[in-house]
């Protein structure tokens, strides 16, 4: 296995994660496991996890976007985005980095001020674009080698929450962020 290049140092991975206005996750590997479940009638299950999903939701409550960009199609992945708050959510997207350059486009943002989080090839493209490029643990070495950040987690498992606290935490709002979701108020609103 060749051996990965160095990664920013901390400086320059705050002044990255600092810039980001939009948060953008691929979907199977990055916000589930990666597993398809299928029976007679096609997809019927994703597993997503609750502490990734809570972490869009703080990420939202401290005034950053969030968006999805798949190559699949899902009603799955439409509900979930919903219930999250996603502000724009681009599906059947097989050539991702017009997909990339798509989101951008319709939510007015440069490259440099989103993350983008990917766990495969086919995520090098928006990966090379990025402000800030973030991968769960089990990434594909290839992406792994590429990528600014490697979350400690795998995907579905808190890997994208990771990214939203180091965002959050270079713009100093990651304290602020957690003191607003222990409201009662604010706990009303949330689904996980």
């Amino acid at each position: 296995m060749t051996e990965l290049p160095p990664k920013p140092n901390r400086d320059e991975l705050t002044e990255r994660a600092s810039r980001v206005r939009v948060l953008v996750f691929d979907v199977d590997g990055v916000l589930t496991d990666g597993g398809l479940y299928y029976g007679d009638g096609g997809e019927v299950m994703k597993r997503f996890d609750v502490k990734d999903g809570h972490g869009l939701v703080m990420a939202r409550h401290a005034g950053l976007r969030t968006a999805i960009l798949t190559a699949r199609s899902s009603s799955i992945v439409e509900t979930r985005g919903r219930e999250l708050g996603v502000s724009l959510i681009l599906q059947g997207r097989k050539d991702k980095t017009a997909g990339f350059r798509e989101l951008l486009t319709q939510l007015s943002v440069a490259p440099e001020e989103c993350a983008y989080m990917g766990d495969d090839v086919n995520d090098l493209g928006p990966l090379g674009l990025a402000g800030l490029s973030a991968c769960p643990a089990d990434a594909a070495p290839e992406v792994r080698q590429e990528v600014h950040y490697i979350a400690r987690n795998r995907g579905g498992h808190g890997a994208a929450r990771e990214l939203v606290e180091l965002c959050l935490r270079a713009t100093g709002q990651w304290e602020a962020t957690v003191q607003h979701m222990k409201a009662p108020e604010a706990l009303q609103a949330v689904k996980l």
